[in-house]
């Protein structure tokens, strides 16, 4: 029998010690000064980097926090947060921050929980991915003014989208959108959050659809919508109040704290079904406040509400399974195929440069199948335990062998979709970035059409 799934991770009741960073609204040459400093006098387990400028030319700083924090290491997740993306939603830079002192002072202390995630984990935080728009932001609860990027572009619509018929800004990307999906092809991310404020959910893809198998019931679901109903349950229920589902003054009342973002609102353009679609990272979107701008006296509590969602969070990165995919040399295969029986992903997943997939998969049975040019397909049936508990996903590598012969054009080996379906990344090369899933869609049409014919 499958474990029980853990929503609520009791080792991390652990009380909060007092912060030695100030509760207020830092600048954004504050923040980049405490980062800075934080990155000085760490140095074994932080690495600071710079994805980018703003419109206006500020860096976009991410602090890497982890026990190999300048590049990844083998069967080491990467993991990120993201706040600020609307300049005038302040809260999440305010956390991050929190969360980055918090994360140091337990390593430090040689607390339990912050050896076993930090030594298994690479966490990437960027606190403010719209330091122009929080120049420009007034401190109203309701109004929009700062949201957008200094060109007066909603970020969270500038994205390309696997639905939209026109992509988001009409192809042309913001500064600060280039460069998270640059960041994009620089590290294979396998879960992320996206820290907002304005309401109280945790909201999970799609954002978007085009009225086809998706759309259920008036939602619009991913092939992992399991696994996305638990991790946006798992911030919800650590969190003091939002797995009760209040609505704020504009939002109505969420079940278990949680939403399907279509079913909430359409969005084309959006960030979290960008990084899932294209770059294999599943990603949700947390509003964490009714206002946008809370009073600084309100920072504690709401640090309080939120400390033990944000840690919780982390640790599902270790959920499903991790491995390599290996030739018949024994060497780890890039571009892979790594496929889950009755997941169809409308771009599948693949390993990337290093050989190495990471699949997001709630406890069970399930039959993986990977390909690799001129190898012959290989099944396999694995039995997935709850990887976060032991802060470890399940470990298995795949060893593919040669096909007998090569495979020809008459007759391909298998049909496999175009791997311009993903970043450049999974390559191990540069190329063009795809500016929507038109062609994932058309080629996955000539795919199902060769193989009826094979």
């Amino acid at each position: 029998m499958s474990p029980p799934l853990r929503l609520i991770l009791p080792l991390l009741l652990l009380p909060s010690p007092a912060s030695t960073l100030e509760f207020r609204y830092h600048s954004n040459q504050e923040v980049a000064l405490y980062l800075q400093q934080v990155n000085a006098a760490n140095p074994d387990v932080t690495h600071l980097y710079s994805i980018g400028r703003s419109v206006l030319g500020q860096q976009l700083w991410v602090l890497a926090l982890g026990r190999h924090p300048r590049s990844h290491a083998t069967g080491i997740p990467e993991f990120k947060y993201v706040a600020n993306m609307h300049g005038n939603e302040v809260l999440g830079r305010v956390l991050l921050l929190q969360l980055i002192e918090e994360l140091l002072r337990g390593y430090r202390d040689n607390q339990t929980w912050a050896l076993r995630l930090m030594d298994s984990t690479r966490i990437h935080i960027l606190p403010s991915m719209n330091p122009d728009g929080f120049d420009a932001a007034d401190t109203d609860c309701q109004y929009s003014q700062g949201r957008y990027n200094h060109n007066g572009v909603d970020l969270n619509r500038n994205f390309p989208d696997a639905f939209a018929k026109q992509q988001g800004g009409e192809g042309r990307r913001e500064a600060e959108v280039q460069a998270v999906m640059d960041w994009l092809q620089t590290e294979s991310f396998v879960l992320s959050a996206n820290l907002h404020g304005g309401a109280l959910v945790a909201s999970y893809p799609y954002d978007n659809g085009n009225g086809g198998s998706e759309q259920v019931g008036g939602a619009s679901l991913s092939p992992d919508h399991d696994v996305f109903v638990h991790l946006a349950k798992v911030y919800s229920y650590n969190h003091s109040s939002m797995h009760h589902g209040h609505s704020c003054y504009d939002t109505r009342p969420f079940p278990d704290g949680i939403t399907n973002g279509y079913q909430w609102y359409p969005l084309a353009g959006g960030m979290q079904d960008y990084n899932y679609v294209w770059s294999q990272c599943l990603e949700v979107t947390l509003e964490l406040s009714c206002c946008k701008f809370p009073p600084a006296d309100q920072l504690p509590a709401l640090w309080e509400e939120n400390r033990k969602s944000l840690l919780a969070f982390i640790q599902q990165v270790h959920l499903g399974v991790k491995g390599r995919v290996l030739d018949s040399s024994g060497v780890p295969a890039a571009n892979a195929l790594v496929e889950v029986r009755g997941r169809s992903n409308l771009c599948p997943f693949r390993t990337d440069r290093h050989g190495e997939y990471y699949r997001l998969l709630l406890p069970g049975r399930y039959s993986l199948t990977v390909s690799l040019a001129n190898h012959q397909p290989l099944t396999e049936t694995l039995d997935v335990p709850y990887g976060p508990d032991s802060y470890t996903a399940l470990r298995h590598d795949f060893l593919l062998r040669r096909a007998a012969a090569p495979p020809t054009l008459a007759k391909p080996l298998r049909p496999r979709p175009s791997p311009s379906c993903n970043h450049t990344l999974f390559l191990g090369g540069s190329g063009v970035q795809p500016e929507g899933a038109g062609l994932c869609v058309a080629l996955g049409l000539v795919v199902a059409l060769r193989s009826l014919i094979d």
